[in-house]
């Protein structure tokens, strides 16, 4: 069934290009661009001048509007992001501005990750800065929000798909953990959050690096979250000294843009770093989720990484100690043959 429904949609996508374009339809090359976690998918069309992305978002699931909406801010912010040819809100189509086929995550090494986070995070700061929170029309990450993103982690990771229902002590500790990052994340200045901002959806581009892609689910929420995103992102991992200078510096840039006081300076690395728990607990259930409900098993992968992150930084911290504790004694054991098991 869904294979049909994606054919007809592509046909129908094919005759919007071609009527958009003022191209016959067998003249344009339509090929798959990429992917993503949602309904979403992306086709590269190419005709004698140029090339573009097509946007295919289903109506019945994913709403382009957002998208159309928060592009805006960022293009007044100063802030790459693709260009929009042509719409069709009724259809969920758009057509978009080629960022190309290099993501950070493509390019990141050794010798070109400071030159490359150093534009990440210029993105970043400008976004931070420019755009205002009051006037966006953007929702808040609500105490609800944050709280419901932790549940996935027990629910779709520990229950679903590690077999592990947490007893009565366990599920204390889990809501005692979630209590503290969300408070932690509460009390952070307000700011615009991309929340999907990593090395996937970064392009390199030739001129405004990055290009920025992905950003329809943001929301107006906690100053640290998007540089965790993209310093410990759960596609790539970089030694802590590495880390502790690039958040040094965007600290230092923060202050004097007087988003953050001498006290918020203070507060910075406790902050990001339960930022980052609270994230990857989240994450960690959706690439369950992914896996056992909509049959994406190339996420588990990702499981290990996203899991060390959350039991190492958990372990700093004597709140969270419960938590890093869990995954050490009951968790990482059964891990291997658990990935081993799913993948399958």
């Amino acid at each position: 069934m869904m294979a049909d429904t994606h054919d007809t949609r592509l046909a129908t996508l094919r005759q919007w290009l071609a009527f958009t374009l003022r191209r016959p339809g067998d003249t344009l090359l339509i090929s798959p661009a990429s992917s993503d976690a949602s309904f979403r998918r992306y086709f590269r069309v190419t005709d004698e001048t140029q090339n573009l992305i097509a946007m295919d978002a289903p109506p019945s699931h994913e709403d382009v509007k957002p998208f159309m909406h928060v592009a805006r801010l960022l293009e007044k912010a100063g802030v790459h992001t693709p260009g929009i040819h042509a719409d069709n809100i009724k259809d969920g189509f758009l057509l978009l501005e080629d960022f190309g086929s290099h993501s950070y995550l493509d390019l990141l090494n050794e010798s070109n990750a400071d030159a490359l986070y150093h534009d990440a995070i210029n993105a970043l700061a400008t976004a931070q800065r420019a755009i205002d929170i009051e006037a966006g029309d953007l929702p808040p990450y609500s105490k609800t929000l944050l709280h419901r993103e932790m549940e996935l982690f027990v629910e779709w990771f520990l229950v679903e798909l590690c077999g592990l229902e947490p007893d009565n002590e366990t599920r204390r500790m889990l809501f005692g953990a979630f209590q503290q990052l969300t408070g932690s994340a509460l009390e952070q200045p307000r700011v615009f959050v991309h929340r999907d901002y990593h090395s996937r959806n970064l392009m390199h581009t030739a001129t405004g690096n990055p290009g920025v892609l992905d950003f329809q689910d943001a929301v107006v929420g906690p100053i640290t979250y998007d540089l965790v995103s993209l310093l410990r992102d759960c596609y790539i991992a970089w030694p802590q000294h590495r880390i502790d200078g690039w958040v040094d510096a965007f600290r230092q840039r923060l202050h004097e843009d007087a988003l953050l006081s001498n006290s918020q300076c203070a507060s910075f690395t406790r902050w990001f770093d339960w930022m980052g728990v609270q994230r990857h607990l989240k994450a960690v259930g959706i690439f369950s989720r992914l896996k056992l409900r909509d049959n994406k098993p190339g996420y588990l992968q990702d499981i290990p990484r996203t899991l060390n992150y959350i039991r190492e930084i958990a372990g700093r911290y004597q709140e969270l100690s419960g938590l890093s504790l869990l995954l050490e004694n009951r968790v990482l054991p059964l891990l291997p043959d658990i990935l081993l098991e799913n993948q399958q």
